[in-house]
Parts: C-alpha cells; sequence; structure tokens
C-alpha cells in the first residue's frame, strides 16, 4: 500500500519519489498485523507484490503502517498521506483502482477427515452444522456469506468471527481457520485468500471449495482485486496497469505461494 507527500505529491509517475537526488521510493499504506495480505515483516503477498512493482521501475519499498479499521482509506489514501494501497476491490468507491490483478472467492473450510465436501449454500446439511462465518459490523448481515445464510433461514447455524480478529494477537485473521482445525465448527464460509494460506498451517489438512452458487441474487462472493490510487492519479493509474500487466506470472506465482484461489483469467 502506497503513500505520498511533499515530493512525491510533485509527480504522479508510479507514486515513485526522486527528490534532491535520493533513491526512487515507492510509499505504500498497509496494515502491520494482516497476514496473509501485509505485516511489518514485509511478510504479506501484498508485500512482495509491492516489492515486485517497485523493482520493476528501479524504487525501493516504504511503508506508513495504517491498521485496516473503518476509516482506513480517510486517514490514508484520503488524507493525501498515501498514494497506492494494494488489495482493493475494483471499482471501490473510495480510490480510482487498477485493472485487477487477482480474482478470488468465498470458500468453504472444513475438515478432511470430517469428509463433508461442501460446496453449496443450498446444501441441506447446513442445517444440522455449526458454520462459521467472518463479520465486518455488530450484525451477521454484512458479510456475504453471513446474509446469504441469513436468506436461508440459518441464522442460528451461524458462528460469528470478526474480520479484524483479536488484532493483539499474531495473525488475527486466523481464528475462523483455527476454529474449523480445533474442531470449535462443524465448517467456515472464508474470503478465499485467508483460507488458503492459513490451511496450510493447520494441524488436521483442511478441504478448501469454493462456494456456490458464485452470487446470491446481487450479491457476489467472487470479487476482482486491484490496486487503489487517488482518484485523480489517472496517470499513476495507467502506469501500474502496465506493470500488472507485464508482470502477471510473476503475480500469479507469489499467490500459488500464499495458497490464494483464484477463479478463472486470472
Amino acid at each position: 500500500m502506497i503513500g505520498l507527500r511533499h515530493c512525491a505529491l510533485l509527480t504522479l509517475t508510479l507514486a515513485l519519489a526522486a527528490c534532491g537526488g535520493r533513491a526512487r521510493v515507492l510509499r505504500v499504506c498497509a496494515d502491520p498485523n494482516n497476514l496473509p495480505f501485509s505485516d511489518s515483516r514485509g511478510a504479506g503477498f501484498e508485500n512482495k507484490i509491492a516489492e515486485l512493482i517497485a523493482s520493476d521501475r528501479q524504487a525501493h519499498v516504504e511503508y506508513t503502517w495504517w491498521a485496516q479499521r473503518r476509516g482506513f482509506f480517510r486517514n490514508t489514501l484520503g488524507a493525501g498521506s498515501c498514494s497506492v494501497v494494494m488489495g482493493v476491490p475494483e471499482g471501490f468507491d473510495q480510490a480510482r483502482t487498477t485493472k485487477p490483478y487477482y480474482r478470488s472467492t468465498y470458500v468453504f473450510a472444513s475438515r478432511r477427515d470430517r469428509e463433508l465436501h461442501l460446496a453449496s449454500l443450498d446444501d441441506p446439511r447446513l442445517r444440522d452444522l455449526r458454520i462459521g462465518v467472518q463479520m465486518i459490523g455488530d450484525d451477521f448481515s454484512n458479510s456475504p456469506p453471513a446474509h446469504a445464510l441469513s436468506n436461508r433461514g440459518l441464522v442460528q447455524n451461524v458462528v460469528g468471527y470478526s474480520v479484524f480478529g483479536n488484532y493483539a494477537e499474531p495473525s488475527p485473521l486466523s481464528e475462523i481457520v483455527t476454529a474449523v482445525d480445533h474442531g470449535d465448527i462443524d465448517a467456515a464460509l472464508v474470503w478465499g485468500p485467508a483460507a488458503g494460506f492459513f490451511a496450510k498451517r493447520t494441524r488436521h489438512p483442511l478441504t478448501i471449495t469454493p462456494v456456490s452458487p458464485r452470487a446470491d441474487g446481487p450479491l457476489p462472493f467472487t470479487y476482482a482485486i486491484s490496486i487503489g490510487v487517488r482518484r485523480d492519479d489517472e496517470s499513476l493509474a495507467r502506469e501500474l496497469d502496465d506493470v500488472i500487466a507485464r508482470h502477471r506470472t510473476d503475480i500469479a506465482h507469489i499467490l500459488d505461494a500464499y495458497g490464494v484461489p483464484r477463479v478463472e483469467g486470472f
């Protein structure tokens, strides 16, 4: 995730600052504790993709760290302290977005030894299972899977896990996948990148299956993911599009290494 101030405000070229003869810098705004996406050690796949972009432009990455909570975009991109944010849904209303660099989906995660083979939201067995879902706010209507289960009258089966997790702990997003591993819940409906990454680290092997159908009426379960820039940074967005197009294979290799499930076309 990338930020721009002072000298960087003087140029839109890939948010790269090169004032006073200093080395070129790709300024990124990111969450310091949000694996598999980003962390302060640079261990997330969005960190790796940002490094790939910087390398392409003979630059190095510098981070402004900010927890991804309500107000994140207002306090980073919107405040002018950042010029790029990685991992933004295509068409996001608080930024101009580049062309997508991957498309992922919500998935069912369950223990392989349970042999549940869940895939469909209309599977009648869901009525007898405890299903974990990720929550964004205080009710179950705010994440697509929770809303879909509510539409099917399955609220009593739902166990909510905050999408923010316990931020005092490392890898707060892992909580819902750990609950599946420990048998606290029978299965979980999880955003694919988090499920794929943490499933590689469980004691019991997990089965990860894309949710079907791909949409519940107007509610989608697959999302194209882009890089967000400030709305007036059309030049920057075009240049990032070029970098993404030339390094699509390299980006795919990074995503594969982190277990990110993707739908066709990416």
